[in-house]
């Protein structure tokens, strides 16, 4: 709706044209400020320029009323164009919403360490990643999943090491003196089980098949990664293994060419020439890559794909990688404008305003399975899309929890919920409603019906901006808004129940697709429907 009415201005003004919403909807759907910019040009004062502009389109279909106000134009849409947008939505649902943009993207996110299940701080970064990738791809553009698996380095030691000691005490019952720093919960102690059942005891016991219990825990865990996301709707495209990464190494190193120097037994990065505050060791002085060196490798494997754009969602706690990565970027020969990287930051969750207890199967981290199993999939992706991902968030899961209009996810799906409801009491026929025509509605039905409409921008504005709460914001302000429709307002039994009928059918098709674009089925009853 908005690209339509864009595209016009645009031909009328011979101009990219600004188009804003107007806080108080009495002055029309949409205003553009492009009098104060052509003031300066034209010489005269943005009000003239207004009335002037406002004057030059006469009739419209589109609109219904042009005004010019303080310097501002004001377009108020005609029913017609509004019933129009309308009833083409309702015959193509699969459509609404969804755009022609061009473009290959590479998005990567999660990357959780395989040596452990997924906690809430993993959980806000998939859902996140998902949910951005779910509006990409509505709108177009053509984007590859991934998830960067890090097997390689200390941590997949201490995974061998850790459950070596954990079959050692908990499965064998041998007394073992456990090391400052190893993986622990129940999760290990199921690990050391399967182990003992599929290689016998000896695997748990010698020292020399610590690598080798590792990798095999390593795929273990990683089968019990993509469980977790699946059953939160997430799901990737492709897997990249670090460890098979550094078989490419030396040719890397030489693309680096300049770019990186010896010093101090060490291999270093050059970074300070692209805006880190130091220069980075890659390679250490015993000859181990650093984890700088596989995400160099990593990015020039990426690179080398050809993509138009590289997103990369990492933990808030991965901001000081951004400059270091970029500038090997460069050094490789690539723009590093067009690597992307969004950080997400971690989660707090309480339990009846109590902070909610660690989980015993991870042993120090609150696990993304024990939550979904508590509040379900839905209630969890809702939460963790519903603020800016760069900032803090906390919520109570007993508030998610609730069948009631404290709940978001819950006043959302009653909405649609509460339109099937009516639909289904309704005698006319479905020919019936949609045979109606969108006219003649009062101010709080227009608002309703622009409202619904408004979902295609709002896709297109979450993406582009990187602000996927826009997309729950927008769903609880529509839901909001039905609400009180349905309260204010008779439907059934009305001269005008059949129009209503399809203005509330616009309203479910957008929450059922803007629901779906977060990886939630909307649902058709509730548990408190109307009797």
């Amino acid at each position: 709706m908005k690209q339509r009415v864009s595209a016009l201005l645009k031909a009328q003004f011979e101009r990219e044209v600004v188009l804003e919403k107007p806080k108080d909807r009495s002055f029309g759907h949409y205003a553009t400020p492009i009098a104060f910019s052509l003031a300066k040009e034209l010489r005269k004062s943005p009000m003239v320029i207004a009335d002037e502009l406002a004057s030059s389109f006469g009739e419209h279909a589109m609109f219904t009323a042009v005004e010019a106000t303080k310097g501002y134009i004001n377009f108020r849409l005609s029913e017609a164009f509004m019933d129009e947008y309308a009833g083409w939505a309702l015959a193509n649902p699969d459509a609404f919403g969804h755009a022609d943009r061009e473009g290959k993207i590479l998005l990567e996110f999660v990357s959780a360490n395989p040596t452990g299940p997924l906690h809430i701080g993993h959980a806000r970064g998939a859902v996140y990643g998902d949910t951005l990738l779910r509006l990409g791809r509505r709108l177009g553009y053509d984007i590859t999943a991934e998830y960067y698996v890090n097997d390689a380095g200390n941590q997949i030691d201490l995974l061998g090491v850790s459950l070596q000691l954990e079959g050692q005490h908990s499965v064998l019952n041998m007394e073992v003196e456990w090391p400052e720093k190893y993986y622990r919960g129940e999760y290990m102690t199921i690990l050391a089980e399967e182990a003992l059942t599929a290689f016998g005891s000896d695997v748990l016991t010698n020292a020399d098949r610590q690598k080798e219990l590792a990798l095999w825990a390593k795929d273990k865990v990683m089968d019990l990664i993509v469980s977790d996301l699946g059953d939160a709707n997430i799901h990737f495209d492709t897997f990249v293994s670090e460890a098979s990464l550094y078989d490419d190494w030396d040719r890397v190193m030489k693309k680096l060419g300049e770019g990186v120097y010896e010093g101090e037994e060490k291999l270093w990065l050059r970074s300070t020439e692209h805006g880190d505050e130091k220069d980075r060791v890659v390679v250490r002085e015993d000859g181990r890559p650093t984890y700088l060196a596989g995400d160099i490798v990593y990015h020039n494997r990426k690179f080398e794909q050809g993509f138009d754009h590289y997103i990369n969602i990492w933990g808030a706690d991965h901001h000081g990688y951004i400059a270091r990565v970029k500038a090997a970027a460069r050094f490789l020969g690539y723009d590093p404008e067009k690597l992307e990287i969004l950080l997400s930051q971690m989660v707090s969750l309480l339990k009846d305003g109590e902070p909610y207890k660690m989980s015993k199967r991870a042993g120090n981290v609150i696990l993304m399975s024990d939550i979904v199993e508590e509040i379900g999939a839905d209630a969890l992706r809702f939460i963790f899309a519903s603020k800016k991902s760069d900032t803090a968030l906390e919520f109570d899961v007993e508030t998610l929890k609730k069948q009631d209009n404290s709940n978001p996810v819950y006043y959302i799906n009653y909405a649609h919920a509460r339109i099937q409801t009516i639909l289904s009491k309704s005698e006319l026929s479905e020919e019936q409603i949609m045979a109606a025509e969108l006219t003649g509605l009062n101010a709080d039905a227009d608002a309703l019906l622009f409202e619904a409409l408004l979902l295609p921008e709002v896709i297109e504005d979450a993406f582009a901006s990187r602000q996927v709460q826009k997309l729950p914001e927008y769903l609880k302000s529509l839901a909001a808004r039905l609400h009180k429709f349905y309260y204010d307002y008779r439907v059934l039994g009305t001269e005008e129940e059949a129009k209503l009928l399809k203005l509330f059918l616009m309203v479910a098709l957008s929450i059922r697709t803007g629901l779906s674009l977060m990886g939630i089925t909307a649902k058709d009853r509730m548990v408190a429907d109307e009797k």
